[in-house]
């Protein structure tokens, strides 16, 4: 019998579009976006969203064949672009998006080019197209230095947006920047999501409310992919993963 992946893989993009200007490296190209999915269909891994990866988990106490797919920001270019590319492989994926700045732009991005986010209907179409819609927090700022007032805002309000947008709390909270500490993953567990999704979190804060994940961008061809893959499964520490439903608001 084949060991228990207890390294959950999660892959973190952003946006999808065809741009030259991108100084934080966080846009990948439709095209690009189409061999990296072939590439996981033709090693036998299928791309879902956060909650079908650990809704799986739960049951079956492992993630083999699957790997998580999430995209930050709640760029618009994730309903026109990348929506239809993952259709066409049979994926979903988790987007995790800002509804303080529904219709607004990237305005955190101090260097980068200017980009539309999500409005109120878009994110309903993600949702109608089978992708997990989750939270990103309100305005994208860094959590840990937030106020309690500011933090629960942040945290809680933004869940509550979401579920009158789509009629479905959200499961799945994703910190900005990365950026989280036990305060902040607290706040998370007690607003009611079942899930956090953090970048590199310090060994303390592993599990379901820190996942790791791993950056994809615009340079990720195949052997790059691949040894991303292969690093992710012995650099990072296990995981311990639900077992169990997977709590459901």
């Amino acid at each position: 019998m084949a060991p228990r992946n207890t390294r959950p893989w999660v892959a973190m993009y952003h946006s999808i579009d065809d741009t030259t200007d991108d100084p934080y490296q966080v846009t990948v190209s439709p095209a690009r976006l189409d061999r990296q999915l072939r590439w996981l269909r033709d090693r036998g891994l299928r791309g879902v969203g956060v909650r079908q990866l650990l809704l799986y988990a739960a049951r079956h106490g492992d993630t083999r064949g699957l790997v998580g797919l999430t995209f930050d920001d709640g760029y618009a270019d994730f309903l026109e672009h990348a929506v239809p590319v993952l259709r066409r492989h049979e994926c979903t994926a988790t987007v995790f998006v800002l509804p303080g700045r529904l219709g607004g732009e990237n305005d955190w991005d101090a260097h980068g080019p200017r980009k539309p986010l999500l409005g109120e209907e878009g994110v309903r179409r993600c949702a109608a197209a089978g992708m997990e819609v989750a939270s990103h927090g309100l305005l994208h700022v860094s959590l840990p230095a937030a106020r309690d007032a500011a933090l629960d805002r942040e945290v809680a309000h933004s869940r509550e947006v979401l579920r009158t947008i789509t009629g479905t709390a959200p499961e799945g909270f994703c910190y900005p920047y990365g950026h989280v500490d036990a305060r902040v993953v607290r706040a998370v567990r007690e607003a009611g999501y079942a899930y956090g999704c953090a970048v590199d979190p310090a060994p303390g804060l592993a599990g379901v409310f820190a996942l790791p994940r791993v950056h994809i961008g615009q340079r990720d061809s195949a052997w790059r992919l691949h040894a991303k893959y292969r690093l992710h499964g012995v650099r990072r520490a296990p995981v311990e993963l639900p077992r169990g439903p997977v709590p459901v608001s």
